[in-house]
């Protein structure tokens, strides 16, 4: 069963707000928010993130390697949907075992 990608967006979300929440990000995260454009997001909220997602997804969503892969313009322009697509492409390929998103545990 593929993973849901409406939960995955909103577990980004969350925690995009919860590290943007000193800028006053209030409009609504979605899959076509661009995470320097539309979040302001720097450096050290990119490493935030990272650390947040390792928590939550461990090594089935490697974010690092990720971000690697894309060249200059595309990290740029990089947007939610993209890392959400990533996440659940990542955890699609993974076993069904508890703690996937979309899932019960």
């Amino acid at each position: 069963m593929p993973v849901d990608q409406t939960a995955i967006l909103a577990e980004v979300a969350e925690m995009l707000y919860a590290i943007r929440d000193h800028a006053g990000v209030d409009d609504e995260i979605t899959m076509a928010s661009t995470f320097q454009d539309d979040l302001g997001m720097e450096s050290i909220d990119v490493v935030s993130l990272a650390g947040r997602l390792q928590a939550r997804f461990g090594d089935t969503v490697n974010f690092a390697q990720f971000i690697a892969g894309l060249d200059l313009d595309e990290a740029r322009h990089l947007r939610v949907g993209q890392l959400v697509e990533h996440i659940a492409a990542s955890m699609d390929g993974a076993d069904a075992g508890p703690g996937r998103v979309g899932t019960p545990a």
